[in-house]
């Protein structure tokens, strides 16, 4: 039925479309009025697209059928592309967004007439409605554009945009104020002539021309001596103002700034770009009266980082200091210490309006805080141009310019590493001041930032009186604050609480009730509780303050998930929620008393719920359990294993298949609890737990569920440890659906997921485990085929319709081979992070053998790394994970308590991986060396380095 529906559907669009090119008048006009009627119908272009997406090509993931067949597409495609200039917009629109989901599918290899012809509409001055029907659709295919399209791409293009513009008969004119007609006639001089990437002087003249603009800008919305900027829109509904206008400007120059073969030529352009962008970057008149009209809209347009000229701005100097890596620096600095010293300037001379250029410095500064505070630590002195700012803005009065002071608290929070302690300090009293104080709400706001930065970074000195202020006022807030802004007021809330120090006894009966009353009231919004719920945790952990915070909530947090299903919508996944946190860290004492009212509804909701939320943080919670109770755990339920018995009860809901694998997201944490910290009591139930990870990873397509069900897999493997052999023909006996056992499809799937594994434990465990396995030489794993290294048949960049045509292959290679790949693969990112800290000067033999030697000076996190091979593409969180290894900082996440818990985080990856190597290599030779064949070269590099040593 549905597929007749299609059908249907199919011919008609087919048959309309071709109708509008009929001879006969009678049935043009019919086909193009129905079309019309069609696109004034909610979702039409959305609908269009979705029709595409579904039955365009049958390998896609949401194909429908039937499948437009090869006639029809050639058909589809060109009238698609002659209706592109339909005078009715929402057509025009719905045409363009047909045309972009076509061409992602089929250009260039089987639409090489689209860029061409889409270029041809845009260069037609005489066809308005083709022109912004082309630029649509040129705007959707962006992503696929390469580098072998740019090139060709932008000389064509860039002269066309004035025209689309400025022409005086166009109807976009008509929907501008008449202020802009300076700024479209500089802006031609920019764009009217093609990039000569080969003449400087070209760019000399047009640099002078976008310098013109910016004083456009000045003029009519920052001094707004002429009326505000009036927005009109055009026949698309696409915003035509001089804001808008100022935005495609910058995102102009951007591209421009970013595009490699141009950075020479611009190169003495960029210290006067910079300095005219923090022009753009002034409050404007509208800005100005909308914030002081309403402090919720200033801190929801700061929050969301509102799409403006002065984020654009923030945008293309972000590029300069990424193109330019220390020129672009200095290039930024200058310009902004040029406008600052300019503000002075127009103060001393009495302007009202000095204000703007100052805080626009800051406003560029801080937006580039992260890689400033680095060029301090290299040597540039930002600290004295901000530390001038900051003092300067200190001696002006608050009433008076709100904004400005706003901004000044804002940059402390983000440079207080490179400000000196006693401004910091000061400002530290001027924050905790202002919030206690009648100031305007923007000054509020900017002290909230300070604080919340500077509170956990003071000498902790602050006298009671001050910090019970700084609190007491913070309270205060909270009854006062809009959504908005209680995000801000929750997050130095927290931040003053782990600042109590001794007085941390006081809080907990003061500040508890009123944060467990905003977590109640904003249970359905994820981000605001999640907020209260950490104010919570500061409280649990400041001295004395746990027991009573849980004796506070224990009884409504029982009663709730005794009867979870009478709650309103959120309240029992969120109090699961609340629950994991206190658990986390806490005594024995504290964990059995919430066992005792809480442990059997929580396993009920399990093994009953169907809310995804619910069964997620049950999961969270149920880990947090056995992690804090352990063997005591099983003592707390009464006899005959009746704890045991659930919590494995638990495990076979959360990994039945039937189950959508969403619910199951946390399990792979659950069981690792349990196989750390219960192994003998689990090891009886090892078959039936193996089954059941083969039937939940087969019935799932989520990569980050079945990634999780291999750590637990490579767990077991160290359990079974010395006695892997034994757990080989434990896989070996389970069947596996579509494959001989559960040992061939979990090493199929571990082989192509292990550059999926997430976080540094779980990598470490997996690589760890396939050393155990190849050294094991069982004589079935030899047996097992898998993906080898992918067969690059395609040069280029690979498109949607070139991966169809020629879709990857991979070669298959028995699995001992794959497995000593990876471990080499390992091996040579361990080597390379390695050399990569070591000074430059350092030789890369000497600096392996200080790891194989066991060189204390080197952190032991960086030797245990794990890599991505490199026939795989790896995720970009794997990476991360990577990363992470070889970072010092503890972040206290939710890997580093399983890993403190696991005696296998004292294992040293690096001679781990070295002993496999060396013994493989000294006890059969010709196996090693039928394995190093399928090596690359820099794999075997790494291995011969440690035969080396």
């Amino acid at each position: 039925m549905a597929a007749g529906a299609a059908d249907g559907d199919q011919r008609w669009l087919v048959e309309c479309l071709t109708a509008t090119l009929d001879t006969a008048r009678d049935v043009r006009a019919f086909a193009e009025e129905s079309l019309r009627q069609a696109s004034l119908l909610p979702g039409y272009g959305a609908a269009l697209t979705k029709f595409i997406k579904q039955h365009w090509q049958e390998d896609e993931e949401n194909f429908v059928p039937p499948v437009v067949s090869a006639l029809e597409k050639v058909v589809i495609r060109q009238l698609l592309l002659t209706s592109l200039d339909d005078s009715h917009g929402k057509i025009r629109t719905a045409i363009g967004m047909a045309v972009a989901a076509i061409g992602q599918q089929d250009w260039p290899e089987d639409w090489p007439e689209l860029l061409p012809y889409l270029l041809k509409l845009i260069s037609d001055q005489t066809n308005g409605y083709g022109v912004r029907g082309a630029l649509r659709c040129l705007a959707l295919l962006s992503d696929d554009l390469d580098d072998t399209c740019i090139p060709k791409l932008v000389p064509e293009l860039f002269p066309s945009l004035y025209s689309i513009i400025s022409s005086p008969h166009r109807e976009t004119v008509s929907l501008i104020s008449s202020m802009l007609d300076p700024l479209m006639e500089q802006f031609s001089a920019i764009l009217n002539s093609p990039v000569q990437s080969h003449n400087p002087d070209d760019w000399n003249m047009q640099m002078e021309t976008f310098v013109s603009s910016f004083k456009v800008y000045q003029l009519s919305m920052i001094q707004a001596s002429e009326d505000l900027d009036s927005v009109g829109y055009d026949s698309d509904g696409s915003e035509r103002s001089l804001e808008s206008f100022g935005i495609q400007l910058f995102e102009l120059w951007t591209s421009i700034v970013g595009n490699s073969r141009l950075a020479k030529v611009i190169a003495g352009n960029i210290k006067e770009l910079a300095y005219y962008t923090i022009v753009y970057q002034q409050i404007t008149e509208e800005q100005l009266q909308n914030w002081s009209r309403d402090a919720n809209q200033y801190v929801a347009d700061e929050d969301d980082v509102t799409y403006s000229c002065r984020v654009s701005g923030s945008l293309l100097l972000e590029e300069i200091v990424t193109a330019y890596d220390e020129y672009g620096i200095e290039s930024v600095l200058e310009a902004s210490q040029m406008r600052f010293h300019e503000s002075r300037e127009l103060k001393k001379a009495g302007s009202t309006d000095w204000w703007r250029l100052h805080e626009a410095s800051f406003f560029a500064l801080g937006s580039l805080s992260e890689q400033l505070c680095e060029a301090q630590d290299s040597g540039y002195n930002v600290r004295d141009l901000l530390e001038q700012m900051v003092t300067d803005t200190g001696g002006t009065e608050v009433h008076q310019y709100p904004f400005l002071h706003a901004r000044a608290f804002s940059i402390l929070s983000k440079f207080s590493s490179v400000i000196s302690k006693e401004i910091c300090e000061q400002y530290l009293g001027s924050a905790a001041h202002a919030i206690a104080s009648d100031v305007p709400p923007p000054v509020k706001v900017g002290a909230c930032r300070a604080l919340a930065q500077l509170l956990p970074e003071s000498n902790q000195n602050l006298n009671v009186p001050n910090i019970m202020s700084i609190l007491s006022s913070l309270v205060d807030l909270l009854g006062k604050a809009s959504d908005e802004t209680l995000h801000l007021v929750l997050e130095t809330l927290q931040s003053a609480i782990k600042s109590c120090g001794e007085q941390s006894t006081l809080i907990e009966p003061v500040i508890s009730p009123i944060i467990l009353d905003v977590w109640a009231q904003h249970i359905a919004d994820p981000f605001i509780s999640i907020d209260a719920v950490e104010v919570l945790e500061a409280i649990k952990n400041a001295p004395g303050c746990l027991e009573p915070l849980v004796s506070r909530i224990l009884p409504t947090i029982g009663s709730i998930l005794k009867k979870p299903k009478i709650q309103q919508n959120g309240l029992v996944a969120g109090s699961l929620d609340l629950l994991t946190m206190i658990l986390k860290n806490a005594p024995t004492t504290v964990v059995k008393a919430i066992f005792d009212t809480c442990f059997t509804s929580i396993i009920q909701i399990v093994l009953e719920s169907d809310d995804h939320g619910e069964m997620q943080n049950a999961t969270e919670c149920l880990a947090a359990f056995i992690s804090g109770g352990r063997q005591e755990l099983l003592l707390w339920g009464g006899g005959h294993g009746r704890t045991l018995k659930m919590l494995l009860d638990a495990a076979s809901r959360l990994l039945d298949p039937v189950l959508e694998s969403s619910v199951s997201l946390f399990v792979g944490s659950y069981i690792l609890q349990l196989i750390i910290h219960l192994p003998s009591h689990l090891s009886p139930h090892f078959p039936e737990l193996i089954a059941a990870i083969v039937r939940r990873m087969q019935s799932s397509s989520i990569t980050g569920l079945k990634s999780s069900l291999v750590v637990i897999v490579a767990r077991l493997v160290h359990l079974s440890a010395p006695n892997v052999d034994q757990f080989i023909n434990l896989l070996l006996a389970i069947p596996a659906q579509g494959y001989n056992n559960s040992l061939a499809y979990i090493m199929s799937e571990w082989s192509q997921l292990q550059s999926e594994i997430q976080g540094a434990y779980q990598i470490k465990v997996t690589t760890t485990a396939l050393a155990l396995l190849i050294s094991t030489r069982h004589p079935e794993l030899s047996g097992i085929e898998v993906q080898g290294h992918i067969i690059k048949t395609n040069a280029g960049i690979t498109t949607r319709s070139k991966a169809r045509v020629a879709p990857d292959h991979w070669t298959k290679i028995p699995l001992p081979a794959k497995i000593f790949s990876l471990l080499a693969d390992t091996l040579a990112e361990i080597q390379e992070q390695v050399v990569g800290d070591e000074d430059d000067d350092c030789e890369e033999d000497s600096d392996w053998e200080e790891i194989q030697n066991g060189d204390t000076s080197i952190p032991h996190d960086m030797i245990y790394s794990a890599s991505v091979p490199s026939n795989a593409k790896p995720s970009v969180e794997h990476l991360n994970a990577m990363a992470k290894v070889f970072d010092e900082d503890d972040d206290g996440s939710y890997d580093d308590d399983l890993a403190k818990a696991d005696s296998l985080n004292e294992v040293k990856l690096s001679d781990f991986l070295t002993n496999i190597f060396v013994k493989l290599w000294e006890s059969d030779r010709p196996l090693f060396e039928y394995l190093c064949q399928a090596l690359t070269d820099s794999q075997r590099t790494a291995v011969d380095k440690v035969l080396r040593k």
